[in-house]
């Protein structure tokens, strides 16, 4: 049996953008799985100071949104919503949020399990 390196490791292409069609927008967008650091400050979100999780409401709030903008990128890799966008893209089309945020939990490796916990339920 060979054991990876840590040059492999970190030379490993492990966050390659998956093509999402999303006929709501016409289109076809590109996702990504969230960094570990990405993830943490993503879930960091959903806790207060005490580390305890804070309510299921305010950590929900615009949930799939703030999912999606983690995750969508342009074809350079780059994130395509931040700040305000992201309140914009909470209200666009629920079915076309749902499409992007089923991949970017797939490929993030973000469990509904991991939501209850964090919001405490």
């Amino acid at each position: 049996m060979t054991f990876l390196s840590a040059d492999d490791i970190l030379s490993a292409d492990d966050l390659t953008p998956v093509p999402v069609d999303v006929p709501e927008w016409g289109g076809t967008v590109l996702v990504r799985g969230m960094t570990g650091a990405d993830r943490d400050q993503f879930e960091a979100a959903m806790l207060n100071d005490k580390l305890n999780g804070v309510s299921r409401d305010r950590a929900l709030k615009n949930y799939r949104a703030r999912l999606a903008a983690a995750c969508l990128v342009d074809e350079s890799g780059r994130r395509m919503f931040q700040g305000a966008a992201v309140e914009r893209l909470g209200e666009k089309s629920a079915a076309a949020l749902t499409r992007v945020v089923e991949v970017a939990s797939r490929l993030s490796g973000l469990t509904d399990s991991d939501v209850e916990e964090l919001t405490g339920n």
